[in-house]
């Protein structure tokens, strides 16, 4: 979740006009890096950080000479590299903790609509787990360890079926975010490809997320712009 508020944080600051906005959110930004460092320091000193891939360190500059390069649907499939390794490798982690949090909501909600929302979503993050996995073992790359063993069996819910959703749907909305922002950095095709697919399938979860909101009278609008064509026929 720092993760997220330094993204959004951030965003804002590069959005925001009035003075007392950009102090604001550079404060939060601040802070929320300030949390981030803190929960990095525990989980290094407790040995529970996963981390990614070693690199051998090149001797020297290299240049790309062959369109082959970008190839990857047919044929041989170059090596990852570390631009896409850092992608597969954040994104599958993000996956990892979506899993474990939709395995232990499933155990408290309180509604079986949403108790089947969250252990439909974690059988698609599973999914999508396995697709990323795919690609690092392919490559004879370490994943990221997962954590379903970490979940107690406790049902009694620590917290309300509309915060849990609420969490959830946000999670899964960024990660198509997240998503595209690897398949951008990614060069070679068959990645593109996959990362399309794994934005579609979690689009579609995402957006049955906000109609259990809808449904459920827990989503806030926000601020609406007039509507001109309403206005004009009044």
């Amino acid at each position: 979740m720092s993760v997220h508020g330094l993204t959004g944080y951030a965003g804002a600051v590069g959005t925001s006009i009035r003075s007392d906005q950009r102090s604001y959110f550079i404060q939060c930004n601040t802070d929320t890096m300030k949390l981030y460092d803190m929960i990095m320091h525990v989980m290094v000193d407790k040995g529970i950080i996963n981390r990614p891939p070693n690199i051998n360190a090149p001797n020297q500059v290299d240049f790309v000479s062959k369109q082959s390069f970008l190839t990857g649907w047919f044929g041989d499939r170059r090596p990852l590299d570390a631009i896409e390794v850092s992608g597969i490798y954040f994104n599958m982690q993000k996956t990892i903790a979506k899993i474990v949090l939709e395995i232990g909501f499933s155990q408290v909600a309180q509604s079986t609509e949403i108790r089947d929302y969250f252990k439909r979503g974690e059988k698609i993050c599973d999914r999508q787990h396995d697709t990323l996995y795919g690609i690092l073992n392919e490559s004879n790359l370490p994943a990221p360890r997962k954590w379903e063993t970490e979940v107690t069996n406790s049902t009694i819910p620590p917290f309300s079926d509309k915060l849990m959703l609420f969490h959830i749907v946000t999670l899964v909305t960024t990660a198509s975010g997240y998503y595209g922002a690897a398949f951008a950095i990614s060069q070679r095709r068959d990645l593109g490809l996959k990362y399309e697919l794994l934005i579609a399938d979690i689009t579609r979860y995402a957006e049955d997320g906000a109609n259990l909101l809808i449904k459920n009278g827990w989503m806030e609008q926000p601020p609406m712009f007039d509507d001109r064509e309403k206005l004009a026929k009044q």
